[in-house]
């Protein structure tokens, strides 16, 4: 696996691949708001199988004070540290950005995955697209 810096429009393709089959297809979330407004200001990053194939990908708002979003691995890569690793790098990219806090809106089956990387609960829980979610940050 590595992971590389992605280009929004030009590794759209790629993003969309796995973003839809992971929030649209597995947690339906609607197709109508998977791509938004921010996309194109994000910092993207694609995790890449051995085969050069997409297989994960997390961006992050520098505009909106770090916010990280998007994280998204396919079922046949979890559990494998892709996520972990995609985490790792966008905390470089913030760090890389002056920033020494960054956020995320996480959903509560993932909250472990989060904390188990130093982020912590800031506020009680929420619903985005229908799925419980909680605000959480980070100290770089």
């Amino acid at each position: 696996m590595r992971i590389r810096p992605a280009d929004f429009a030009m590794d759209n393709a790629a993003l969309r691949a796995v973003r839809f089959t992971v929030f649209v297809d597995e947690q339906r979330v609607p197709q109508s708001i998977e791509i938004d407004a921010s996309d194109a200001s994000c910092v993207h990053l694609l995790a890449l199988d051995d085969d050069d194939r997409a297989i994960g990908t997390v961006r992050i708002d520098i505009a909106q004070s770090g916010k990280v979003g998007r994280l998204a691995v396919l079922s046949t890569h979890r559990r494998q540290g892709v996520g972990r690793a995609l985490m790792k790098r966008i905390h470089a990219v913030a760090k890389d950005n002056d920033l020494d806090t960054v956020w995320c809106n996480a959903q509560v089956s993932a909250l472990p995955f989060y904390r188990a990387l130093g982020y912590r609960v800031i506020s009680e829980s929420f619903y985005e697209a229908d799925i419980e979610h909680a605000k959480m940050e980070c100290k770089l």
